[in-house]
């Protein structure tokens, strides 16, 4: 990945990178290829690739939240790191708490984040549904991002108990989230939430669709949620 091309993909989202960050970018996608001839992280491999629809795409809930103005995001089933590691490079001031289910994964992140000097990020190796119990996160967090995780109406149930009342839930969906949302609605109130806005964009260069679902939390979450571990996903809430 040349840094002109990450610098030239994230100027198209009204950001601006140091030499610092871009370097940093640098170094995520070469230590990301490198883990990921060892363990199933990624199946895109190409530079251009990856600086388009994993550090592209997670920043695009940038252009509807201001992250410069919020204090702890939480990302839930990072993965590789999408959108939180992105986004914590572009504000670097950002505390940033990543749950994820598979150790291999939290390990890898440990190492990116050791690699880039990231300060002020906590990786937490568990389920959403017991996360979101224990007290001192469950509502505690300005902003929940989930990327590619489940449907929103499972995705809700594992983010929403994380997010304080006031805050919000970012869900990074495909072309299809409009109608997820649909199907979701019911359980995202009953969770906290009030009606989600629904933001569609195209990758600039593949011209794929994203859809970026904001939803603001406006009341707390009922103690009996999140269900128990594997509950929300066999039986969503309705």
């Amino acid at each position: 990945m040349s840094e002109r091309t990450i610098d030239q993909l994230v100027g198209e989202l009204g950001l601006s990178l140091t030499s610092h960050q871009l370097q940093q970018f640098q170094t995520y996608q070469s230590v990301l290829l490198e883990w990921n001839k060892k363990m199933n992280l990624t199946s895109i491999t190409e530079e251009e690739e990856i600086a388009e629809k994993h550090f592209y795409d997670s920043l695009t809930p940038s252009r509807y939240i201001d992250f410069s103005s919020i204090d702890s995001l939480c990302d839930v089933g990072s993965g590789a790191g999408f959108p939180g590691v992105p986004l914590k490079i572009c504000y670097p001031d950002l505390q940033l708490t990543i749950v994820d289910s598979l150790q291999k994964r939290i390990t890898f992140l440990n190492h990116v984040c050791t690699e880039l000097g990231l300060q002020n990020v906590a990786l937490f190796h568990d389920r959403a549904e017991n996360f979101g119990k224990k007290a001192g996160f469950r509502e505690s967090f300005d902003v929940v991002t989930s990327r590619a995780v489940a449907r929103m109406s499972v995705l809700s149930e594992f983010c929403l108990p994380l997010v304080k009342k006031g805050g919000c839930f970012v869900a990074l969906k495909g072309a299809r989230g409009n109608e997820e949302l649909e199907e979701s609605q019911a359980a995202i109130s009953m969770l906290g939430g009030d009606e989600a806005v629904v933001h569609e964009l195209l990758l600039p260069v593949e011209k794929s669709t994203r859809t970026i679902v904001t939803v603001a939390k406006k009341r707390v979450t009922p103690k009996k949620y999140p269900r128990k571990a594997g509950v929300p996903s066999r039986s969503p809430l309705e």
